[in-house]
């Protein structure tokens, strides 16, 4: 069984340690408001089943590990930024002055976001199929706050 990561957003303190620990500055916090309630919302690649990042890549630079994870081939990119349009979350940067796509690897399987959060608001778990259920879950609900109508 594969691991994966799992974000519980009602967590989040808006700390910023997940963003300060990658190295990929693969991480972003954010934050929505309404009147005076806010919730926080950390974001990494979701490593999606159905990956759009990797239906769309030309070169086919984008492939999943033995642990599923979304990875980057460096040696194949070819920096066309098509993985970056077709992330429905926004969850792949170009980095221009590293010229090269940079998104979450889960850090060779032991992501420092996980392990250093202070309020456990991202965990690292088995990918059964209720943890599974749960990460579908959060991800409808933030895809649902990107939507504009």
């Amino acid at each position: 069984m594969g691991m994966t990561l799992l974000v519980t957003p009602k967590l989040c303190k808006d700390c910023g340690t997940c963003e300060s620990v990658c190295d990929k500055f693969a991480v972003d916090v954010f934050t929505f408001e309404e009147g005076l309630a806010s919730i926080s919302v950390p974001v990494a690649c979701f490593q999606c089943e159905e990956a759009a990042c990797m239906d769309v890549c030309p070169a086919k630079a984008l492939y999943r590990d033995a642990n599923s994870t979304v990875l980057v081939d460096e040696s194949r990119c070819i920096g066309c930024k098509m993985c970056v349009s077709a992330c429905p979350f926004g969850n792949i940067e170009y980095s221009s002055s590293q010229k090269k796509i940079v998104k979450c690897d889960l850090c060779d399987g032991s992501p420092e976001c996980a392990k250093y959060c202070p309020t456990y608001a991202i965990k690292y778990v088995d990918a059964t199929e209720s943890n599974l259920a749960k990460k579908n879950l959060v991800a409808a609900k933030f895809k649902g706050l990107l939507e504009i109508d």
